[in-house]
């Protein structure tokens, strides 16, 4: 069976998009996957999060065609590749609004991966712009981030209509995995609220399993470490195991 590619996209920021590309691929790595993270995001904090530099080669070369097998980047962790960013990356969004294709480049180049790994997360920007659209028109599945607070719900509904935009235009492939309820504090009556909301409005398409709000989980990247490494007993690696564990079983 050929490898699944999973954008993972949210175009609110700070809902958990990194974390958890970050942190399932060294899940699935560490069970023996072969995994591979492209980051797509100009602001590089999947490739900092891997304790890689975001320097040379990069996803803005992926998306002007250079062969991907140049751009993969072996990271310190076993079964766990990285195709970094880097910030030229912003500039990106520009030139693909101007090409008449430009919302399949990364479709075209990082196709070859399916054969090379058994799970390529894209990490896409905060943004419904062109980066993210590659990497819905080049994704089998979409993988949503929502953080437990009081506007997760707004534009989820805007999100899902570019996914099924996305699926009729340009890749038919395409569905939806899942949404996965992110910083969630259990002491918090919000917290069951919105888990709750999301739960009645979505149904399956919620994950069981949630990640909490966790120091960590936020300390973690810092070391350039996922929290599979940087503490693995720890409530955050838990939780990114048990949704690694769902993942599968859903895909």
């Amino acid at each position: 069976m050929s490898g699944r590619i999973l954008a993972v996209a949210n175009q609110k920021g700070g809902v958990g998009k990194t974390t958890t590309a970050i942190n399932l691929a060294a899940c699935l790595a560490e069970a023996g996957a072969r995994t591979l993270v492209v980051d797509l995001d100009p602001q590089a904090n999947a490739t900092s999060g891997l304790g890689e530099q975001a320097n040379g080669s990069s996803s803005y070369d992926l998306l002007d065609g250079a062969p991907l097998e140049e751009l993969v980047h072996a990271t310190r962790f076993a079964n766990l590749d990285l195709v970094p960013s880097r910030p030229e990356l912003a500039g990106a969004a520009v030139e693909l609004a101007r090409e008449s294709e430009g919302e399949t480049f990364l479709a075209d180049s990082v196709s070859p991966a399916r054969e090379r790994y058994d799970y390529v997360f894209v990490d896409c920007p905060p943004a419904l712009g062109p980066l993210t659209v590659n990497a819905l028109a080049a994704a089998d599945r979409v993988l949503v981030p929502v953080q437990c607070e009081y506007y997760a719900l707004e534009g989820l509904a805007q999100l899902l209509t570019s996914v099924e935009l996305v699926r009729s235009r340009l890749n038919p492939r395409l569905a939806l995995t899942g949404m996965l309820i992110t910083m969630v504090d259990a002491r918090t009556r919000l917290a069951a609220d919105v888990a709750g909301e999301l739960r009645r409005q979505f149904g399956e398409l919620v994950f069981d399993a949630v990640v909490p709000r966790s120091v960590r989980l936020a300390e973690a990247p810092s070391h350039g470490l996922p929290i599979t490494v940087y503490d693995p007993t720890s409530a955050g690696a838990d939780a990114y195991y048990r949704v690694a564990n769902e993942l599968v079983d859903r895909s």
